[in-house]
């Protein structure tokens, strides 16, 4: 984990994330506290348990960026969730602990991909040595001395032309593992897809492992290689250990939409369901052991970011016991036009940076007067308040129609610098905020 301190934390968060500050400032503190947990005596490190967080907001505010960029200058296992997808016990849909199951996958993910990076440059001897010997087959019966050192020497000038890149268009044959499935259907209901993969991870270990012959270039014979040779150098049993560790200590679920399963009345009919969802959640967050493919699982401290938009309920409509697994609550604010203009110019993946970026592609220059960025802005918070307000990603829809003529005739076009001004803004989406109707459907 970097150790990165809670304004360092927040700094890197601005260049991606515009305004909410409270929110930035929470998870920062959040994060922070992870890397102070580690550093205290064993013995109170264990009674320490992450203070999740609820972020309260409408959408498009940036909840889920918050959330992403944080696992990711964590480098710690993140999984996103939309707390719809469960159901209670005893209904067709996906239990809880699944979500646990998830993290796992992608902490193992993780885990070998970074071992594979530390044995890449042995991978890439080996891979290497294995090409040679496609391509210079070694001679059943050795003659002399002489014999041998010619043949070495044949090897040394093959090597030389294989690093200089002059053999990677060769076709060679190469036997590679027949990834073909078993012929085995399972038939398995709605959310029971775990127990599926489960199955035939299980009938293909019980099946021999079949190789087929391929042919393919040098260049690709020898990055298949590389990574096939990465792979065997690798541990998996200590890829395993430490994964489940990974999620144990620093990972983090994001629970998006957990609004919509807040219960409004206690009474019956489609809502009933509603509060079984959050007692099955309950557990998970309280800290619960979860059986996955990998071992046992802890989630006493994995951190736990929730987030809703709460226009139909409130936080206190949550049961009582989740209510209290969620000490922190932040208020995210709604976007204003300077928000906007700042969120379209500003941040190292800035809408208009990814447009100039893509024209780019095609070798034309495309420049913004700043009176057209105000005026896509101005635009994007009219349509907001006629129509949904959908936040930051109102932007995208905007940006993609004022530009799609020039997108598409890009290849064609002779002129190599484009400059969109105020008046080809509204030339382009002035209709839309004339008719209401037609706003309301196009953007």
């Amino acid at each position: 984990m970097k150790t990165l301190t809670p304004r360092q934390i927040m700094e890197e968060l601005d260049r991606f994330i515009i305004g909410q500050n409270k929110a930035k400032k929470a998870v920062a503190v959040a994060l922070r506290n992870r890397w102070r947990r580690q550093m205290i005596p064993k013995e109170l490190r264990d009674e320490i348990a992450p203070k999740n967080i609820i972020m309260i907001g409408p959408t498009g505010v940036g909840k889920t960026e918050i959330a992403r960029r944080l696992a990711k200058l964590a480098n710690a296992p993140f999984l996103k969730i939309e707390a719809t997808k469960f159901t209670e016990v005893g209904y067709v849909g996906r239990d809880v602990e699944s979500m646990i199951r998830d993290l796992a996958e992608l902490a193992i993910s993780m885990v070998r991909k970074e071992e594979q990076e530390l044995v890449m440059e042995k991978a890439a001897e080996i891979a290497e040595e294995r090409i040679l010997d496609i391509l210079l087959p070694a001679r059943k019966a050795p003659g002399g001395q002489e014999e041998l050192e010619a043949a070495d020497l044949s090897r040394e000038k093959m090597r030389s032309r294989l690093k200089a890149g002059q053999l990677k268009d060769r076709l060679v044959e190469l036997e590679v593992p027949d990834r073909a499935l078993p012929m085995i259907e399972i038939f398995s209901a709605s959310g029971m897809e775990e127990m599926d993969m489960q199955l035939r991870d299980i009938f293909g270990n019980m099946l021999p492992k079949k190789t087929k012959k391929r042919r393919m270039k040098v260049g690709e014979a020898y990055e298949h290689l590389v990574q096939e040779e990465s792979k065997k150098l690798i541990d998996m049993d200590r890829v395993t250990k430490d994964a489940v560790e990974k999620v144990e200590q620093s990972g983090i679920i994001f629970l998006d939409e957990i609004d919509k399963i807040a219960s409004r009345d206690h009474g019956h009919g489609p809502d009933v369901s509603r509060e079984g969802v959050q007692r099955d959640i309950l557990p998970i967050v309280e800290g619960t052991t979860v059986t996955t493919k990998y071992g046992m699982v802890r989630t006493d401290h994995v951190l736990f970011i929730a987030a809703g938009a709460f226009h139909m309920s409130k936080p206190s409509d949550l049961i009582p016991e989740l209510q209290g697994r969620f000490p922190i609550r932040v208020e995210l604010d709604a976007l204003t036009k300077e928000d906007f203009y700042r969120i379209i110019t500003e941040p190292e993946n800035a809408l208009i940076k990814q447009y100039k970026a893509l024209l780019k592609t095609e070798e034309i220059d495309l420049e913004f007067e700043k009176e057209a960025v105000e005026e896509i802005t101005d635009i994007a918070q009219r349509i907001n308040e006629m129509a949904e307000n959908i936040g930051a990603r109102r932007l995208y829809t905007v940006m993609e129609k004022l530009l799609e003529d020039i997108s598409f005739s890009a290849p064609d076009t002779r002129e190599r610098a484009i400059t969109i001004t105020k008046g080809y803004v509204r030339e382009k989406l002035g209709e839309f905020l004339e008719k209401e109707d037609l706003s309301r459907y196009i953007l």
